[in-house]
């Protein structure tokens, strides 16, 4: 089997592949582009896309070329996949903030370059904000059927559900397959990745690709990812886990592994770390308190894989020195605030809780604590007199902790 697709289901990346042996037997000939494409719809990646661009590194350490495909003109429509209501529709200025942000989220994770499997960036702005619709109808709508579109499970999830669906989104699957049409012709793309829910669009535009130029193109994505409890991965109770440091602190990222699920371990090394096979399932296997050693394994191999070596290892010792020696580090996230203040609205103002109400249900549990007391009384103030060395630390259960400084 081609090293590449060998590796990649040994990691566990791989759900559904078009046609696997005419791939493998395409990517022993050479060099082989690959793209992923990403809408801008926020000024950050999250972890819910780290997947297929754990696919796209994957591929370029096989001697493959990633394409990382910005959805500059896509974005203006929104894609409607498994979506109950259509998304915002953003103006251009908005749309040009977020492209930039997600730009950098590449960095850490591609090598970029002029060489033959460095990545490269794109944006299907240069080729859909000039289509002339009537030509565009002309040579790409002729090759979809409306019967075969309606029958999706994106599409046909939306309609059984009686929700409104647009004619501006029923010309995203278009627009996606005429991306894939162009890569091939500009950049000589020959595989699409993504995730398991972009299968039918996917299969849509290597169909085209096979219509409209006769050409063989590839598509695969990647499995649906959930945790072992079946929440959504890269969601919290404070919301998406951001890959851009303005967005999310090293540390508060390095937590975020760190609380990986015991039966998750495994899955999430081999996914998410470049660490080898083996030392994945060594980890994966140990038992009680020691799968906590691992899952600081986890934490600090993700961490460097976006922030670098050097901010994990200091995420890693902030978490020691707080959790472990019961310090206070000066690393934690802080926020400033006027004090006296409401421990409630500190606590929504840290993203310890979502709402005031959740606030007080997280008292009434026994889930806050201020310098690690735990918090009875829901009309309880931060005062001066409760800073230690400059800052009081906020805390949600045993594991969520922000430091509180006067304003």
């Amino acid at each position: 089997m081609n090293e590449f697709l060998h590796l990649a289901r040994e990691r566990g990346y791989i759900h559904q592949v078009t046609d696997e042996a005419a791939l493998a037997a395409r990517m022993a000939q050479g060099v082989l582009p690959a793209y992923v494409g990403f809408d801008c719809t926020a000024d950050s990646l999250h972890v819910g896309h780290l997947l297929p661009i754990m696919l796209l590194r994957l591929l370029q350490r096989c001697g493959h070329k990633p394409v990382a495909l910005l959805g500059g003109g896509t974005t203006k429509i929104g894609d409607p996949s498994f979506r109950d209501t259509q998304r915002p529709l953003l103006d251009d200025a908005q749309i040009e903030v977020n492209k930039a942000g997600i730009r950098r989220s590449f960095d850490a994770f591609l090598r970029f370059g002029e060489g033959a499997s460095d990545a490269i960036m794109l944006d299907n702005a240069a080729w859909l904000d000039e289509l002339a619709y009537i030509p565009f109808l002309r040579e790409v709508g002729r090759h979809f059927s409306v019967n075969r579109m309606l029958t999706l499970d994106s599409v046909r999830m939306r309609l059984e559900r009686e929700q409104a669906f647009s004619f501006l989104e029923f010309n995203y699957m278009l627009l996606q397959s005429y991306d894939f049409l162009e890569l091939r012709r500009r950049h000589g793309v020959g595989l699409q990745l993504g995730g398991s829910d972009q299968w039918g669009n996917i299969i849509m535009g290597v169909e085209l690709n096979r219509r409209a130029d006769a050409a063989e193109v590839f598509g695969a994505t990647t499995v649906l990812l959930t945790t072992a409890s079946g929440a959504k991965m890269g969601k919290t109770a404070s919301g998406a886990v951001w890959l851009n440091p303005e967005r999310l602190s090293p540390y508060d990222y390095w937590q975020f592994w760190r609380n990986t699920e015991d039966a998750d371990v495994g899955r999430f090394l081999r996914l998410f770390t470049d660490m080898p096979i083996a030392e994945c399932d060594r980890l994966a296997a140990l038992q009680g308190a020691e799968i906590n050693e691992a899952k600081k394994i986890l934490a600090t191999e993700a961490t460097a894989l976006l922030h670098g070596r050097e901010a994990a290892e200091a995420s890693a010792e902030t978490a020691r020195a707080t959790f472990e020696a019961g310090q206070a580090a000066e690393t934690l996230p802080s926020i400033t605030a006027a004090l006296p203040a409401s421990l409630l609205d500190l606590a929504v103002a840290a993203g310890l809780a979502a709402s005031k109400g959740e606030a007080r249900r997280l008292v009434g549990q026994s889930g806050l604590r201020l310098n690690d007391e735990v918090v009875s009384d829901i009309a309880r103030e931060v005062t001066a007199e409760d800073l230690r060395e400059g800052a009081a630390k906020l805390s949600a259960g045993r594991k969520r902790h922000v430091l509180v400084r006067a304003g």
